[in-house]
């Protein structure tokens, strides 16, 4: 061995078990009402009680995406997802709507568009 020749380089060691160690940063926890706009979006995009379920995931992803600008926390594409599946079900709920009083579908515990004598 020369000591002219740099050593061999070496790998660092490996990190400890268990959590993160002191000065690691913590993953920001999800914001609930983004949370809670998804699942709300997706379930009036299954037409369960969708007209109420699509209203109240936009309001919630609304709410949860200023939250979350002001804050910092995470569940901003939850809060989105909220947002664009309670349109989406608004959509459907108003077609379904405007379909059923034309008279040219029925469904079920939607107004028709005929009346009984």
């Amino acid at each position: 061995m020369s000591y002219d020749a740099p050593p061999p380089p070496q790998s660092p060691p490996p990190p400890p078990m268990g959590g993160p160690g002191y000065g690691a940063q913590v993953p920001a926890a999800n914001n609930q009402k983004a949370l809670w706009s998804m699942i709300l979006g997706i379930l009036s995009l299954l037409q369960c009680c969708s007209l109420v379920t699509g209203i109240v995931a936009i309001v919630l992803g609304s709410m949860a995406k200023k939250e979350i600008a002001a804050n910092g926390q995470g569940g901003e594409g939850m809060a989105k997802a909220g947002v664009i599946l309670g349109i989406i079900g608004l959509v459907i709920w108003a077609i379904l709507l405007v379909l059923s009083l034309s008279g040219a579908i029925t469904v079920p515990g939607m107004p028709t568009g005929t009346t009984t004598s």
